[in-house]
């Protein structure tokens, strides 16, 4: 069994493959009534339209939740080619150009190839980004001009599947706070015939694969715990460092660790994953400059 079956500790992630037409916050839902009243949340909004890959952190693990979302993730996706949306996706207001230029293959590489490395993205009007303690969807639904300011965002690759106009499929290897809309948006801007996002698939977060990813519909009571993941499966970029039991004591009363007291070469600085002598995680630390100490700096308490 992956996880605990005691509702009142369980703590771990779940790799669910979200379906399209529900929202992340469905699936959360979805889980917090199985568990009642254990804390569960997500590692990064997939729209409605949008299905795959949606980790979600139960327990103590919901501490964890932005390590999993600067985790690099992968995208599969259709862009229909011709046309616009208020939303950047076929669920939206969608706008037919007349008379679209359908451009080369040459051309929608040299588009493509604009859009890989670390850029300056402007998000969606339609985003759950806030502005000014709102939400940017709310106030583009209710009418209001929204207009986000870009932020950097890092792309490391685009590859282009297929092309037969009016629709291109991509994968994208991108870091955190990408959006794939964007990229349909920027993209067809480039073209000059607009672009939006038709079909969208998030096939992995990090360690997380679609190919290992749960049926939200066939959770429940009894299968939940033994789908979860250890919650130290979302510190995968991390150093995992061993204690010993009066180690783990100490880390759980909030003292700090001297590292020469630590077995093995523990990371001189930096961020690190604390384990118990079974390999769960105890906490997040961090190495100080001073290469002698080790402070924990969020402790998974049950």
């Amino acid at each position: 069994m992956k996880g605990q079956s005691n509702a009142a500790a369980i703590c771990g992630v779940l790799n669910v493959n979200k379906p399209a037409g529900v929202t992340s916050r469905d699936v959360v839902n979805q889980v917090t009534r199985i568990l009642r009243k254990t804390k569960v949340g997500h590692a990064g909004t997939l729209d409605p339209l949008a299905t795959g890959v949606l980790v979600v952190c139960v327990g103590a693990a919901t501490r964890l939740i932005e390590y999993v979302q600067r985790m690099p993730k992968t995208y599969r996706t259709v862009i229909r080619l011709g046309a616009t949306s208020d939303t950047l996706d076929a669920d939206g207001q969608v706008v037919e150009e007349e008379n679209p230029r359908v451009p080369s293959l040459d051309e929608v590489q040299t588009a493509i190839a604009g859009q890989v490395g670390t850029i300056q993205q402007q998000p969606p009007a339609f985003s759950a980004l806030k502005v000014e303690g709102q939400r940017a969807y709310d106030l583009a639904r209710s009418g209001q001009e929204v207009e986000l300011a870009p932020r950097t965002v890092v792309i490391e690759r685009i590859d282009l599947l297929t092309y037969d106009w009016p629709r291109l499929e991509l994968e994208i290897l991108c870091g955190s706070g990408t959006y794939i809309r964007s990229i349909a948006r920027d993209v067809g801007i480039a073209l000059g015939c607009g672009g939006l996002v038709e079909v969208l698939t998030r096939t992995r977060i990090g360690p997380f694969a679609i190919e290992q990813a749960i049926d939200p519909g066939t959770l429940t009571r009894e299968t939940l715990p033994k789908a979860l993941h250890p919650a130290v499966d979302a510190l995968s970029d991390l150093s995992r460092v061993r204690l010993s039991a009066d180690q783990v004591a100490q880390v759980r009363q909030g003292r700090c660790l001297a590292a020469i007291d630590i077995a093995g070469s523990p990371p001189a600085t930096g961020e690190m994953a604390l384990i118990d002598p079974d390999g769960a995680l105890v906490a997040v630390a961090e190495g100080r400059s001073d290469r002698a100490t080790i402070h924990p700096t969020r402790v998974l308490v049950r």
